[in-house]
């Protein structure tokens, strides 16, 4: 069932969060008029499923808070987490008439959605939008690249650093804060999701992030209040001090 929505979303483009980073970034104050006609926002209740693999798509749209997971499931039932949709990451595929994979609402989430005929129409008569769409999938296909050098190559530790450090950029391009100092953000995965993302058992997720933190590499107050010190230890923990476009 579909959430009311929550008072702090936002009623308009100026006052959105997102908007540097969405599929709209760089439209004028003409083509965010255009895209406001056929604009709606919809909220999910964490666990909700958001969209079926198979589902008619009818629209299009950003996550504007919350994160979602893309699920792919087998024939004889087994399932595997292909992605995550953190805020600012578009759902759906203009020209494709079914969804491709499970969208599921990790937390309580907000999208703005856009009918998706009327805006596969913008498209063709807005390159503002069809560019920013293109570089925002050549993100996530450098991302996608980067992920499977994470889980086919990097030890339970590096995949765990490499996750938060992904939160943590995301977080803060989103907040336009710095990476200089101390970052601080709230995980928005249990502990479950993460295993189940990164291929890892529940208890060696729980065993590294508590290894993390007895190092100094993050500070952990509860279960997903992160803090992390110096983010270029944690990259340095991940491996590498690259995120494959995760957070451009």
């Amino acid at each position: 069932m579909t959430l009311e929505l929550p008072t702090d979303a936002p009623r308009h483009c100026g006052d959105c969060q997102i908007r540097h980073r969405a599929v709209c970034s760089r439209c004028n104050v003409d083509e965010l008029m255009q895209l406001d006609q056929i604009k709606y926002y919809r909220s999910f209740e964490a666990g909700q499923t958001v969209l079926w693999s198979g589902d008619q798509m009818d629209f299009v749209g950003s996550v504007v808070t919350g994160i979602a997971t893309l699920t792919q499931t087998m024939e004889d039932g087994r399932t595997q987490m292909v992605g995550l949709l953190l805020p600012s990451d578009f759902v759906g595929r203009p020209g494709r008439e079914t969804a491709p994979y499970d969208v599921v609402a990790t937390t309580d989430i907000v999208m703005c959605c856009f009918r998706k005929k009327p805006f596969e129409a913008m498209m063709a008569d807005t390159p503002h939008i069809a560019q920013r769409l293109l570089q925002m999938t050549l993100d996530e296909l450098d991302a996608a690249r980067e992920w499977m050098l994470v889980l086919g190559r990097k030890t339970a530790r590096e995949k765990i650093a490499s996750l938060l450090s992904i939160i943590a950029r995301r977080d803060a391009t989103l907040r336009l804060a710095s990476l200089e100092g101390q970052i601080v953000f709230d995980l928005p995965l249990t502990r479950e999701a993460m295993a189940d993302y990164l291929g890892l058992t529940l208890e060696t997720v729980s065993r590294q992030i508590s290894a993390l933190k007895r190092d100094g590499i993050i500070l952990l107050e509860g279960k997903r209040h992160v803090t992390i010190p110096d983010m270029e230890r944690l990259m340095n923990e991940a491996g590498d001090d690259a995120d494959g476009g995760m957070v451009s």
